[in-house]
């Protein structure tokens, strides 16, 4: 049995030479941009990227309506505070002066009764 036969200058050279050869060979066997097979797949790329771009579309479409109508329900929502808080104030003004007119009369009362006397 021999032992591990370190490769001269020559061998690395006809190595390297041999694997740029082999990528060369790779290359050229690869199909040019006209043979049907590349238009094909290009077609199939392309039509993939229009679905994909129309389905964006749609759904910023949708995510713009969604926002549309959040405002909008939040400006009903701000609405109908603004009236709660309107008719709130309302009831409390008419309770304090119906309070103040209970008052105003036990105090003529308490006053007409001292009169009499």
């Amino acid at each position: 049995m021999s032992g591990f036969k370190e490769p001269g200058f020559a061998d690395r050279q006809k190595a390297a030479q041999q694997a740029r050869q082999n990528i060369l060979d790779k290359f050229r066997a690869q199909p040019g941009a006209d043979d049907p097979e590349v238009i094909k797949r290009r077609a199939e790329r392309e039509a993939i990227a229009a679905a994909r771009a129309k389905a964006k579309e749609a759904q910023e479409a949708a995510k713009a309506e969604q926002k549309r109508r959040e405002k909008e329900e939040a400006a009903a929502a701000a609405a109908q505070l603004a009236r709660e808080k309107e008719e709130f104030e309302a009831r409390q003004a008419a309770l304090e002066a119906e309070q103040k007119a209970k008052r105003d009369a036990r105090y003529a009362a308490r006053k007409n009764k001292g009169k009499k006397k």
